[in-house]
C-alpha cells in the first residue's frame, strides 16, 4: 500500500453491522469524494454460520431503505403484526396472555420486522464491496492509533499504517481501539446465558411474536418467514450449560417445555448458539478524532432485542453530524461534531440499558407477591390503548430526537 493510498477521511475498525452500515451511509451522504476504510480481522467470505435473528425496528428499516439495501433483505424479513406477553413459572400448564397488542405504528407500518443474520450481513457487505469510495481492508486488524491536529494514524497488526481525519471503533464489546483511546467502561456480568436457535412448527404463527417471562429469564418466539420461528432464550448460566450439552432430542424437549404448544409440533431447523450475558457502557463515546458505535459503545440485555437498533441509532446520528460538518467545510473528525454525537447518543443508550436491566431484574423472580404485582401491572397496560401505542412507538424507534436517516430522509 502506497502512502497516498493509505490516506482516508474516515477509518472504521470492524465490519460489523454498525461498521458496514456506517461506511455505506456516510459514503451515500457525502459522495465519492469521501474516502472510507473498513478494517476487519475476518475476510468477508469467511463469516461463520449464525443462528441469530434481529427484531429490526421501523426506524432501522428506514435506514436500510435509505441505503438501498432493504430490497435484498425484504424477502426474508417477517413483519410482526402483534405481540403477546405472558408471565408464568416453568411448570405452568396454562400460560394466559396478560398483555397483547397490535404492532403497527401510527403511520400504519409494522413497528418491527424479524430479520435473520444472513440476509442482513450479505446486503451490507455487498453495499460496501460495490461502493467506489469504500476500501475493505480484510483480513487486517487495527491495534492502536494516535491523533493530533493534523489527523489520526492507525496502526495495523501487520505493521502497516493508514491515516484518516476520523477513526470509528465498531469492533465489538472488547474493542482494542476503545482501549487505545483510553475510554473506560462500566458494567457487570449477568448470571445468565443467551441461547438462540430456529425451529419449524406445525401451525402458522400468524405474524405474532411471543415473550414468555420465566423465572430464569425471558423466552421469546420471534416469527420468521414460513412456519418457522427464531427462539431467543435467556437462561440461568448453570442450567444453560446443561441444556447446551444435550443432544438434539433433549435440546428440543427443553424448548418444547417452554414453547407453549399453541403452534403444534416443533422441530429444530438450524444450529444452536449460546453466549454469556453482560451489560456495559462506555464512559465516553468520543475522544479527539475518535468515536464509538455499536457494541464498542454499549451492550444491553437482549430481552427486548434492541442491541442492533441502538447500534443503527448510533450510525444514523454519527452520519448526520459528520455530514453536516463536512458540508460546512470542516473535517470529518471535527471536535464539535463529535461532541454533538456524544450528547445525542450517550444519554439514550444509558436510559435503554437501565430500562432493559430493570425489566430483567423485575421479571427474574418467582416470588408469588411480586408475580401478582407484575400480573396486575401488565393487565392495567393491556386496558390502556395510549400506553400500548407508546410502547409500539418506542419499539419502532420513532420517539425523541430521531436522526434523518431513521425517518427515511437523506442524511
Amino acid at each position: 500500500m502506497t502512502q497516498e493510498a493509505a490516506r482516508y477521511d474516515v477509518a472504521i475498525s470492524g465490519a460489523s453491522f454498525a461498521g458496514l452500515a456506517l461506511a455505506g451511509a456516510l459514503s451515500d451522504a457525502l459522495g465519492p469524494e469521501l474516502r472510507v476504510a473498513v478494517i476487519d480481522r475476518a475476510a468477508p467470505a469467511s463469516m461463520p454460520a449464525d443462528a441469530r435473528a434481529f427484531a429490526l425496528s421501523a426506524a432501522s428499516r428506514h435506514l436500510l431503505e435509505a441505503m438501498g439495501v432493504w430490497p435484498a433483505i425484504a424477502p426474508e424479513a417477517q413483519p410482526v403484526e402483534g405481540i403477546d406477553i405472558t408471565d408464568t413459572s416453568l411448570d405452568s400448564g396454562v400460560r394466559p396472555v396478560l398483555l397483547s397488542y397490535d404492532n403497527a405504528t401510527t403511520a400504519g407500518e409494522p413497528a418491527t420486522h424479524i430479520v435473520p443474520v444472513g440476509p442482513l450481513t450479505a446486503a451490507l457487505q455487498a453495499k460496501a464491496k460495490n461502493h467506489p469510495s469504500i476500501a475493505l481492508l480484510a483480513p487486517a486488524e487495527a491495534t492502536g492509533f494516535t491523533a493530533d491536529d493534523t489527523g489520526a494514524r492507525i496502526t495495523l497488526a501487520d505493521g502497516r499504517t493508514i491515516t484518516s481525519s476520523l477513526v470509528v471503533a465498531a469492533d465489538g464489546r472488547k474493542s482494542p481501539l476503545r482501549d487505545a483511546a483510553g475510554v473506560k467502561v462500566i458494567g457487570w456480568a449477568y448470571p445468565q446465558t443467551g441461547i438462540v436457535t430456529t425451529v419449524r412448527h406445525e401451525r402458522p404463527h400468524g405474524a405474532r411474536a411471543v415473550q414468555h417471562f420465566l423465572p430464569n429469564g425471558p423466552f421469546a418466539i420471534l416469527p420468521l418467514t414460513g412456519n418457522r420461528a427464531c427462539i431467543t432464550w435467556t437462561e440461568d448460566a448453570g442450567e444453560a450449560k446443561r441444556i447446551m450439552a444435550l443432544d438434539d432430542a433433549g435440546f428440543l424437549a427443553e424448548i418444547d417445555k417452554r414453547f407453549g404448544g399453541k403452534l403444534g409440533a416443533i422441530a429444530l431447523d438450524g444450529p444452536r448458539q449460546s453466549w454469556p450475558l453482560q451489560l456495559h457502557l462506555a464512559r465516553r463515546y468520543v475522544a479527539p478524532r475518535f468515536a464509538l458505535v455499536g457494541d464498542a459503545a454499549h451492550g444491553v440485555h437482549p430481552l427486548a432485542g434492541q442491541g442492533l437498533n441502538l447500534a443503527f441509532r448510533d450510525v444514523a446520528a454519527l452520519v448526520e453530524v459528520v455530514a453536516d460538518a463536512v458540508r460546512l467545510g470542516f473535517e470529518a473528525g471535527d471536535a464539535q461534531a463529535l461532541a454533538r454525537y456524544e450528547r445525542w447518543r450517550r444519554f439514550d443508550s444509558a436510559v435503554s440499558a437501565a430500562t432493559f436491566d430493570g425489566i430483567n431484574r423485575l421479571f427474574a423472580s418467582d416470588v408469588p407477591l411480586l408475580r401478582s404485582v407484575r400480573e396486575v401491572g401488565l393487565g392495567v397496560v393491556d386496558r390502556i390503548p395510549a400506553l400500548k401505542r407508546f410502547f409500539v412507538s418506542e419499539a419502532a424507534g420513532l420517539t425523541g430526537e430521531v436522526p434523518r436517516l431513521l425517518k427515511g430522509e437523506p442524511a
